[in-house]
């Protein structure tokens, strides 16, 4: 569409096509004739939908994550991944370092971790996802005895 920006008319009838039900019923309570270009468009809908977007979240967030006692590799992957995919940025070295900083001590993705250092997110990730297979498989084997 960035070749067709020129085009406000183009661009407030492809408009519609991105939205969901709820910004559709917005979009067509609309009254007729009440908007005049396509900056008046994004604009009444930042105003309408202002609430529903997020500032990023500070790098300082992932120092605060540490897997709580009783709780599965997947429950702290899944909410460490949420938060990072909520922040500004690339921080590939701390986003290592501060996921194996919030495993315990003596877990052993965070002893692999240390004895064999990841050098990207996705091999952390990879690593990461082997160990949930291993922590899967035994809670499936806990579950049969």
């Amino acid at each position: 569409m960035t070749i067709h920006s020129q085009n406000e008319a183009l661009m407030c009838k492809v408009f519609p096509s991105s939205l969901g039900p709820v910004t559709m019923r917005w979009f067509n309570s609309l009254e007729m004739d009440s908007i005049d270009s396509y900056k008046q468009l994004t604009q009444a809908f930042g105003s309408r939908f202002i609430t529903n977007s997020r500032a990023p979240l500070p790098l300082s967030s992932l120092l605060s994550l540490f897997m709580c006692e009783g709780e599965t590799l997947k429950a702290y992957s899944d909410r460490y991944w949420e938060m990072y995919n909520d922040m500004d940025g690339n921080y590939d070295d701390i986003t290592i370092s501060t996921f194996k900083s919030g495993l315990p001590t003596e877990y052993g993705l965070r002893k692999s971790l240390t004895g064999k250092p990841v050098i990207s997110v996705r091999q952390l990730i990879d690593r990461i996802d082997k160990y949930k297979r291993v922590e899967e498989d035994q809670l499936q084997r806990k579950g049969k005895e």
